[in-house]
């Protein structure tokens, strides 16, 4: 029987997410190699009575991850085991990373129709949370998954699709790595496509008013705003058949490294420093923003180069709330003065059918709030939360969020299915954890 590598880390060490927010120390860390090793790791961790978590690139925000006993790191597991251009079915370990992942689809002539703006995850760990893009006729990632081969407690493994388990298949999509250990996923890809991206900022309130229109002109749309301004950055992206003109790599440094990054975490820090110059620094921001233009392959113009450390929280609700709800969210934080220096991000979505997605059977708005690293967040982020609850928000799985399992239970129309199937996959609980004990019950 194979067994898994141990990772090159020694027990006890000291595991961290991409912020370092969330940090724990494994009792042991396996790294397996292959679908063998994987089930191997699984199975004598299981007959062990021992817990298991399984991580990826550790970019949540939550405590999913999160073990004092052992964890399991699929990083090695990046490998695409088939591709087929003319169907745009693709089946990968699920280790890869998004980055590798939109390359290798690429070379095959081939794209995911929508993307997050990070593209460092892996893709276990972004289909599994419910990442998502934007666009109101375009639905998150885990929504192009056909087929799951899941490892169970047992080390079997088991194949979800529309055929063999339709409810196992529409649980895994967003599963929040409570069923097993996903081994591979098999994707519905189309053709490599070009977008033609356009950053403008516009009054807050022309973008309000005409949000819904916005969202149903353009393929992908989206805007971010700075607390005490009134000005918003719209982005506007639109598939195009005028060919790639993509920035220099002198362009792509001033912009994504030296403004954005660099210029930008110096301002957050000074404002970390002096919180009571926040108003004015984000009217300077505001006041900066400027029109910006592009054309290229589509994975490069939906993710953004991310180097600024923070801490975030993010609400899917009804799409029609989405303005309303943004603007209470933007009173709250001028009449309680908090200190709130980056901007709140706004994104449209269509509806899906995984049991658990956050934008389940509904066309959503999701409202995005962050904080930077080192500056009190709760809240901030609790009175935001209070404010989403009143339009029944459901929150981001990959994001900080306060509810429970009765209260998720109210928000979620199949929540008592995902139970379920939780319960025939893990019926032991091997890959629970303190989360999935509070958002899913023991």
């Amino acid at each position: 029987m194979a067994t898994a590598t141990r990772a090159p880390s020694s027990a006890g060490a000291e595991w961290r997410n991409w912020v370092g927010d969330q940090r724990c120390r494994p009792a042991q860390v396996l790294a397996p190699r292959s679908r063998e090793e994987l089930a191997a790791a699984v199975a004598a961790t299981a007959a062990a009575g021992r817990r298991m978590k399984v991580a990826g690139s550790g970019h949540s925000f939550t405590e999913a991850a999160l073990t004092d006993d052992t964890m399991v790191r699929v990083e090695a597991l990046d490998r695409v085991l088939e591709a087929d251009a003319e169907t745009g079915l693709v089946k990968v370990e699920a280790g890869i990373v998004l980055s590798a992942l939109n390359e290798a689809l690429a070379r095959h002539g081939l794209a995911l129709p929508n993307l997050g703006d990070i593209d460092r995850q892996t893709l276990a760990g972004a289909i599994s949370t419910g990442t998502h893009g934007t666009g109101a006729g375009l639905r998150n990632i885990s929504a192009q998954v056909e087929g799951i081969e899941l490892v169970t407690a047992d080390g079997e493994r088991r194949e979800l699709t529309a055929e063999t388990d339709p409810d196992g298949l529409a649980a895994a999509r967003v599963g929040i790595g409570a069923l097993g250990a996903i081994y591979s996923v098999t994707l519905r890809a189309v053709p490599a496509f070009v977008l033609h991206r356009i950053d403008a900022p516009r009054p807050l309130d022309d973008v309000l008013g005409s949000f819904h229109e916005l969202a149903a002109e353009n393929d992908h749309f989206e805007f971010f705003v700075f607390p005490y301004t009134r000005t918003a950055l719209t982005l506007r992206r639109n598939r195009t058949d005028l060919g790639s003109a993509p920035r220099t790599r002198f362009q792509r440094f001033l912009s994504d490294t030296v403004l954005e990054n660099t210029v930008g975490d110096l301002a957050l820090r000074f404002g970390r420093r002096f919180p009571d110059l926040i108003p004015r620094l984000t009217g300077l921001a505001a006041r900066v923003m400027s029109q910006a233009e592009q054309r290229d392959a589509s994975y490069r113009l939906f993710a953004n180069e991310r180097r600024i450390r923070f801490t975030e929280m993010e609400y899917a609700l009804p799409r029609e709330a989405g303005p309303e709800a943004l603007s209470r969210v933007l009173d709250w934080i001028r009449a309680n003065r908090f200190p709130v220096a980056m901007p709140i991000e706004c994104r449209v979505v269509a509806p899906d059918d995984a049991l658990i997605s956050p934008s389940h059977e509904r066309a959503s708005t999701y409202i995005a709030v962050h904080q930077y690293q080192g500056m009190e967040f709760r809240p901030y982020f609790e009175g935001v939360e209070a404010i989403f609850a009143e339009y029944d928000g459901r929150p981001h799985w990959g994001k900080r969020h306060t509810l429970d399992a009765e209260e998720l239970a109210r928000r979620y129309p199949r929540f008592g299915d995902f139970l379920a199937v939780r319960d025939r996959l893990d019926p032991d609980r091997a890959f629970a954890n303190d989360y999935t004990e509070r958002v899913l019950g023991p």
